[in-house]
């Protein structure tokens, strides 16, 4: 994300889109009664005197929207904003919805909160890290995803060529390998591949590379897991992975903050889950590390307890529920807290 112009005073932050990461820090930004203001499409206002009202074509416009609802669409790198315009050249006090992609530009108007004003922060140097992509692969299938501050987003599910007796006989990995490469060759990899999985399969893939597409070979890193797919990927970041880059990533982090609560339940360690739970740990003043997940983030009796974390000095941090992690964070009901201390 970048800010073209702020003025704090006003409350007013004008950003440019840059990629699909930006959106869903915009999600978690755009809170029900903020303002914001982006070009947009709408019909042309019909005349008043035709008899018989024709349909409009529609028009680029600069509208302002106060925001009812927001949905970030992670499938197609979309974010909705919906609300009631409030300025702009035609239909004020009627329903509107903003449809933000990449490239985009928007202004925010609000009355910004600490935390927020972090998290613009994030967005802005997060932009500046590398982009990572991860393969997970055995000797059946191949996973393509990225690594985004979000969670894992899937690319492509590549399959070998079946075994046994309904299909011809004789080695199929080249064939196997080819199909990989080739969607490797045609999608955005970013700095660095990380190529992972059980077995010998994914280190023969690195030599393949090495043979077929040396230009690669330099951005591979190979990290051995129990399983292949979204599963082996999970089980890698849960790792943290040895590769400087994955350790700087948003979602590591995450996962090993909810891993540590996790661990922490188990071990009869000083964490704490759940409303009640957090809420007397923060009032105590014990809330080191406050996890909150985006599910419950829009929640006024959140925004409140995140507000006293921070007043005692605590850290709060936003978890997505795009990935694993953040999904078990939300079976705890959306928060924990890691505890400087024992509440009894």
């Amino acid at each position: 994300m970048r800010v073209l112009h702020r003025d704090l005073k006003a409350g007013e932050f004008k950003v440019r889109i840059e990629n699909p990461d930006d959106l869903w820090h915009l999600y978690n930004l755009a809170q029900p009664g903020d303002l914001v203001r982006a070009s947009t499409y709408r019909r042309e206002e019909a005349k008043a005197d035709k008899i018989r009202p024709e349909r409009m074509e529609k028009v680029r416009v600069t509208l302002t929207v106060r925001v009812e609802k927001a949905e970030f669409q992670a499938f197609s790198d979309r974010l909705r904003l919906s609300g009631v315009i409030v300025e702009g050249p035609q239909d004020l006090g009627q329903h509107h919805t903003l449809l933000l992609g990449v490239d985009d530009i928007l202004t925010l108007i609000k009355a910004w909160k600490p935390h927020e004003l972090r998290r613009l922060d994030d967005a802005v140097a997060a932009a500046q890290k590398p982009l990572v992509s991860l393969l997970a692969i055995d000797d059946e299938e191949a996973l393509l995803a990225q690594l985004r501050q979000y969670g894992v987003r899937e690319l492509a599910t590549i399959r070998a060529p079946g075994h046994g007796k309904m299909f011809p006989s004789g080695d199929t990995r080249p064939t196997f390998f080819e199909d990989v490469l080739r969607a490797l060759q045609t999608s955005e990899l970013g700095e660095a591949l990380v190529v992972l999985g059980p077995g010998f399969t994914r280190d023969a893939f690195r030599e393949y590379l090495g043979e077929k597409a040396p230009s690669l070979v330099g951005r591979v890193h190979t990290h051995g897991t129990s399983y292949a797919g979204m599963r082996g990927i999970y089980e890698a970041l849960k790792a943290g992975i040895g590769s400087k880059v994955f350790e700087e990533s948003r979602v590591a982090q995450e996962t090993r903050l909810v891993e540590r609560v996790l661990e922490g339940i188990a071990t009869n360690a000083p964490v704490a889950y759940g409303p009640a739970q957090v809420g007397e740990a923060v009032d105590a003043g014990a809330a080191e590390t406050l996890l909150v997940s985006d599910a419950v983030v829009r929640d006024p009796a959140v925004e409140d307890l995140m507000r006293r974390a921070e007043a005692a000095r605590g850290d709060v941090v936003l978890v997505s529920r795009h990935h694993e992690a953040g999904k078990k964070l939300e079976a705890l009901g959306g928060l924990a807290a890691l505890l400087r201390y024992s509440v009894a």
